[in-house]
């Protein structure tokens, strides 16, 4: 086929194809086969015209041409009829025909004219509500009208048809979310039809009915079911509210929506939907959510032990239920249509509380849950373990929510602190004697001190006493005499030493002490006590007592007119002073021995003889006295006369005062003693030998026996019987 343009390179081209065919042509005349003959041409589409013919002997092919003076349309075709395609539709074509062979081509045909039908309509349908489509077309180049048929697509019913001048016809009265089939075509003024045009439309469903809502309160979604509209392809939820639209799509007859809000009512409306576009909206349902958790909840202690737990109004709550959970697990909750509920504390606590809105749709969200500790316990059993003048130790047992303990000690003025976490203190530098307000106050970090506890009084340990003097009266009592700003205190001495302890009590401001072993140091110290305690002892003061008095205090006599005291040194004392004394005179020696010697004694007269003992600090001791007899004067005048041939007489003259006395004849041939009975100052001694030389000494004999020996001796010769010498 070619096509011829007026004008132009193609038109150039296509003359010189066509000047070529002729040449060929007549090159081959004589062989061409016969023009042949058109029967018909007619248009049964708007493209085409059908051209008929006789065959023609020899002819293999045709060759068809259509020309409406602008352009030349060919076709080759195998035999009759032959159609010519690719025309304009009411269009007026001049239609010529040759045949072909191998010998060539035969010329044109005598032309027939045929005009073309009218092109079909351009159909646009839609469905505006769900028993109606809209057809509608542009308008048809030769068309004085149209007509248009729709039946359902499957078959069944009847075809509804309209003819119309308009380009456009609405159906009416049809069946919701049925699929239809729209067939539509123009005639000219001739009332040839022209080529139809056929599409198919489903009417749009019909609003779901029998909504039915379902809705989780815990989750807050809500799930919605309805009745299966008619051709409805896809289903919409749509929930409004005064602030959101939440929607969600099927294919089913549920759905879900999530991310409700609550406090919220919700207009719940479904449409159905197809390729014909969706329904009107269903009846709407009223959709009412939980409550949101109520806000602005507040915890107060009111008073130690009742908590009030308030909150805000919310929308579409019926009643309130708040719930008070402890932190050892114990549970309570109340119900309310206010905005405010009550309950009973315990001190140390953690309380969780939570408070829910409900309505007939279920309970609200949990919203914020709020902790509130109530302030730590008070100590209830404070014990003071030590009590001194100047500090207090007090323990307690642990308290709950105690984190921390801050304890005072308030004297009316002053204010003395200790903070721990454990359950002890010791408050120091405390003044002695006084009445302390004592109060431990427990502490956490979330609600503080708990000042609501009650003071405990405790008074210090009495304060000191201070020794200001310690004397000894005549009887070797201590007395000791103090200083104390103490009330009602008792007061005890101690002296200890290394010879014991001993002691004296007073209320008052001095006591006495006996008994204190002679030649003693001791350390003195005073301590109060009362109710509260004992006091610290006093600074010590030294006592020492006076010397011990010697033992075994032994006069001997030592010559006429001399005699020792001697004794065993007593405790402590460094001196002694020893007296002897008579009427007639004193006689006195001071000495660091223990022993000592006194002169110029008269013999035969009574002494008393005293001892004092003094120690390195000067302390004496007056030691009981004893009395001595000096020994009788040594006798004067002691002269030997010869008794018979064996014996001797000794004689003296006696001293002053009455004396036994006794005689001692020393020789080399033996001693010979006599004595005398008392009151005679002579005494024999018989069988002594003669020719001797005797040492004799005439003796005064003290009271307890003793002879003296310091009498002077003299010697005699026994030569021959009757006669003596004396030397």
């Amino acid at each position: 086929m070619f096509n011829r343009m007026a004008g132009g390179r193609e038109t150039c081209l296509t003359l010189i194809g066509f000047i070529l065919i002729c040449l060929k042509m007549v090159a081959s005349l004589k062989s061409a086969p016969e023009i042949p003959t058109i029967d018909q041409a007619y248009s049964k589409i708007s493209n085409s015209i059908t051209v008929e013919w006789a065959t023609v002997p020899g002819a293999t092919s045709y060759l068809l041409t259509a020309e409406d003076g602008d352009t030349v349309i060919e076709t080759m075709v195998a035999n009759s009829p032959g159609t010519v395609t690719g025309l304009k539709a009411a269009t007026l074509y001049e239609i010529t025909i040759r045949s072909i062979s191998a010998a060539g081509r035969s010329q044109a045909s005598p032309p027939k004219q045929a005009k073309t039908v009218l092109a079909a309509p351009i159909l646009e349908v839609s469905s505006p509500s769900s028993d109606s489509i809209l057809v509608q077309w542009e308008a048809v180049y030769m068309a004085i009208g149209f007509s248009v048929s729709i039946m359902r697509a499957n078959g069944l019913g009847s075809i509804w048809k309209e003819n119309t001048t308009n380009t456009s016809l609405t159906f009416t009265s049809l069946e919701a979310g049925t699929l239809y089939t729209i067939k539509a075509y123009a005639w000219n003024a001739n009332g040839i039809p022209g080529d139809d045009s056929t599409c198919d439309q489903r009417t749009s469903p019909r609003a779901p009915a029998n909504i039915q809502v379902s809705f989780d309160s815990g989750a807050l979604k809500a799930s919605f079911s309805w009745a299966p509209a008619e051709g409805a392809f896809n289903y919409t939820v749509m929930a409004l509210s005064d602030s959101s639209e939440l929607t969600c799509s099927t294919t089913l007859s549920s759905c879900t929506i999530s991310s409700l809000q609550c406090g919220t009512e919700y207009l719940i409306s479904v449409l159905a939907s197809n390729d014909a576009g969706s329904s009107k909206s269903s009846s709407a349902v009223t959709l009412k959510t939980v409550a949101c958790a109520p806000g602005r909840v507040m915890i107060q202690e009111d008073s130690p032990g009742h908590l009030s737990v308030t909150w805000s109004d919310v929308d579409l709550g019926d009643y309130y239920v708040a719930f008070v959970k402890s932190d050892d697990g114990l549970e309570v909750h109340c119900n309310t249509s206010l905005t405010q509920c009550n309950f009973l504390s315990e001190c140390g606590f953690t309380y969780f509380i939570s408070v829910f809105a409900y309505n007939k749709a279920g309970q609200s969200p949990l919203g914020d849950i709020f902790n509130y500790t109530t302030a730590p316990c008070c100590p209830s059993d404070i014990n003071p373990v030590l009590v001194s003048s100047d500090r207090v130790e007090i323990v307690w047992s642990p308290v709950r929510g105690a984190e921390l303990y801050e304890t005072k000690a308030v004297d009316g003025y002053n204010v003395v602190e200790c903070n721990d976490t454990a359950p002890a203190c010791t408050l120091s530098a405390l003044e002695c004697d006084t009445n302390y307000n004592i109060t431990v106050y427990s502490f956490s970090e979330v609600r503080g001190s708990n000042m609501s506890c009650t003071p405990q009084f405790i008074t210090t340990a009495p304060c000191s006493p201070e020794i200001k003097n310690v004397s000894r009266d005549a009887f070797s009592m201590i007395n000791v005499h103090w200083r104390s700003t103490n009330d009602d205190a008792t007061y005890t001495v101690t002296a200890q030493g290394e010879k014991g302890l001993y002691q004296c009590s007073s209320v008052g401001e001095s006591c006495t002490m006996g008994g204190l072993p002679c030649g003693s140091v001791f350390s003195v110290t005073a301590v109060a006590e009362t109710q509260a305690g004992r006091s610290l002892p006093s600074y010590s003061v030294p006592l020492e007592t006076a010397p011990c008095c010697p033992t075994g205090l032994t006069v001997t006599q030592i010559t006429q007119s001399v005699i020792n005291v001697s004794w065993t040194i007593g405790t402590v004392a460094q001196t002694h002073v020893a007296v002897l004394e008579s009427h007639t005179g004193q006689s006195k020696c001071h000495t660091h021995l223990n022993h000592c010697l006194l002169g110029c004694i008269t013999c035969g007269i009574n002494y008393t003889v005293t001892l004092k003992a003094i120690s390195a600090t000067g302390l004496a001791t007056d030691c009981s006295s004893q009395n001595y007899f000096s020994s009788a004067c040594c006798p004067l005048g002691v002269k030997l006369y010869r008794l018979g041939p064996n014996g001797i007489r000794i004689y003296w003259q006696a001293s002053r005062g009455s004396a036994n006395y006794s005689t001692d004849l020393y020789g080399s041939k033996g001693i010979f003693t006599c004595t005398p009975r008392a009151g005679l100052s002579f005494c024999d001694v018989a069988e002594i030998p003669c020719g001797d030389v005797y040492t004799v000494m005439v003796s005064p004999v003290a009271e307890t026996g003793l002879k003296l020996t310091f009498c002077p001796k003299k010697i005699y010769s026994v030569i021959y019987r009757g006669k003596r010498n004396e030397d």
